[in-house]
């Protein structure tokens, strides 16, 4: 209860606009870039002096923000354009990769930092998925593996760890998904609430990065999650309105969330020892992980679930024909 606990209430954060160094020549990708955390990191790496790709669905949204960043921040050394992204169409993502390959031969961070929370029931992806396992897990996993050739091609040269996908998990994952079952075939064939599916693809967020660690590991390639923290931002635009009502007086501005990722993205601490570890707000690792989760990760032959092997099976089945 007292890591939840200080989820909600955290220590003030050790990596700010004030003390973050000059970006220049580094290359980043923020999925979910022209809203919420997303935006307010965009903001943050493009005042920094670095070369952001703010990659969205939504062009007229996305060159909104763009222009209100470069008007915000006019003595910026940096870049920032419109990369367009959909996550929940796999048939849409190599194209966004080869976009972005074709005008990039370095990236020095994929910050897959967009989402989807509660939806209306029955809402479905492109290829027919529940969007919540689309948006949150499928389509990242699909991008990031695309991307890892240019990943693997940037950290070569640069030092270990520096190089890094940071993944968006929730509070979720610590209030209850961690007290019940992940196993993704007994969820698929359950017909559960999109509050479960939302759950779920939280816990599989850690379990992508987790997997990430292991793959890329040995490229120097660092694999984070983060709960970037309890925010006022549209995620919670499904819910019933009374909830973010009540919950105003723990909610935090986006900014404070965008200060987690930028922890885990460009922080000195982490080394590539920690991939596939949980970050918390506004910058620090998970105090006490669950037991339970932690279970989840190993296989059950070194006294594990194997939950995860199966999450990841699941999802590389899902994606296999759209690379």
């Amino acid at each position: 209860m007292g890591s939840t606990w200080s989820q909600f209430f955290p220590p003030a954060p050790s990596l700010i606009e004030a003390n973050l160094p000059n970006q220049n020549g580094k290359v980043f990708i923020v999925t979910g870039g022209y809203s919420g955390v997303g935006l307010e990191l965009c903001i943050i790496l493009y005042k920094a002096g670095g070369k952001v790709y703010l990659a969205g669905r939504s062009e007229e949204k996305a060159l909104d923000a763009i222009a209100r960043v470069k008007d915000a921040n006019p003595s910026s050394g940096g870049t920032i354009s419109f990369l367009p992204l959909r996550l929940d169409d796999l048939t849409s993502i190599k194209s966004t990769v080869d976009t972005f390959t074709a005008a990039e031969s370095r990236l020095d961070a994929l910050f897959n930092n967009a989402g989807v929370s509660n939806p209306p029931r029955g809402s479905i992806s492109v290829q027919g998925h529940e969007l919540q396992l689309a948006t949150n897990c499928l389509g990242p996993h699909l991008l990031t593996q695309l991307l890892l050739p240019t990943l693997t091609h940037t950290a070569a040269t640069e030092p270990a760890a520096s190089v890094r996908v940071i993944w968006t998990s929730s509070i979720a994952v610590d209030m209850s998904a961690s007290k019940q079952s992940v196993d993704i075939e007994e969820v698929l064939q359950s017909n559960a609430s999109p509050q479960r599916y939302y759950e779920i693809s939280k816990v599989g967020n850690w379990f992508l990065a987790d997997a990430l660690a292991t793959q890329a590991g040995p490229s120097d390639i660092l694999s984070l999650v983060v709960n970037p923290g309890n925010l006022k931002t549209a995620l919670t635009r499904h819910i019933s309105p009374w909830v973010p009502f009540l919950a105003a007086p723990l909610l935090y501005p986006a900014r404070m969330g965008a200060y987690t990722e930028l922890w885990a993205g460009l922080s000195s601490t982490p080394t590539i020892s920690d991939g596939g570890r949980y970050i918390v707000p506004w910058g620090r690792f998970h105090p006490n992980p669950s037991t339970e989760l932690m279970r989840a990760m190993k296989p059950a032959g070194d006294g594990g679930t194997g939950a995860s092997i199966k999450f990841i099976k699941y999802c590389d089945e899902q994606i296999s024909d759209f690379k």
